[in-house]
């Protein structure tokens, strides 16, 4: 049984191909550019058999296989529901239908490793290089992103780093270096995508009554992420 808060029929940017997307609901961390809020109660969202979900996944089969995709599982947090999620990838994986886990990360553990088992790509958010940053804003430490990573370098996995560039906070080449750097200490070839911070999650926040910590910083522009590239 896993709570799912939504579902997209044809994702084009989380993971390879077009790419059937859930929501999951529910996620420990308070990152200050949440694009999704209303999926961080673990309160809210609707429960489905890993049954009901491979049968409404399937309906979309002809679209996702031609074009190499499958099924990406996002949040929230993937990684609170692992045990179930690891069953729904499993499922998948017998009817050979490719997956793909979006997550910020946890520190792992047996959950998390079956799930990887079942995994076929990982896209993992590097927030910050630095541990007091992440404790300050993400609520954890660094070192249980980095345990992760380690763990999907040990079990083959490949691996996409995204890292979302927030004007005055992470666009910075020193802070784009440190990104690359920190991915390279444990993924032996990792991929790296450098993703502009937008605002179009302000109606979200509104709606909740609860504030937007970065409503004040400007979007980063395309500019920017052009020019930050090199230092990858």
């Amino acid at each position: 049984m896993l709570k799912v808060h939504s579902f997209q029929s044809l994702g084009a940017v989380d993971g390879p191909g077009l790419r059937y997307m859930i929501f999951l609901q529910g996620c420990p961390y308070h990152c200050p550019w949440c694009h999704n809020p209303d999926t961080q109660s673990i309160s809210g969202g609707t429960e489905y058999t890993v049954e009901e979900l491979v049968a409404r996944v399937s309906r979309y089969r002809s679209y996702f296989d031609a074009s190499g995709g499958g099924v990406t599982l996002s949040g929230g947090e993937p990684l609170m529901q692992r045990r179930g999620a690891a069953e729904l990838f499993r499922a998948l994986h017998e009817v050979s239908i490719r997956t793909a886990l979006d997550t910020a990360g946890m520190r792992p553990d047996a959950g998390v490793e079956a799930l990887l088992t079942h995994t076929d790509t990982v896209l993992c958010d590097l927030k910050f290089p630095d541990d007091a940053r992440y404790r300050a804003h993400i609520g954890i430490p660094l070192q249980d992103v980095l345990d992760f990573l380690a763990l999907c370098e040990r079990m083959g996995k490949e691996v996409i780093i995204r890292h979302v560039v927030v004007p005055t906070m992470t666009d910075s080449p020193e802070s784009v270096r440190s990104i690359s750097a920190l991915a390279h200490s444990v993924l032996r070839n990792p991929k790296i995508e450098l993703l502009p911070f937008r605002k179009l999650c302000e109606a979200k926040y509104q709606k909740l009554g609860i504030p937007f910590p970065v409503a004040h910083l400007p979007e980063c522009s395309p500019e920017t992420i052009r020019e930050l590239k090199q230092y990858l």
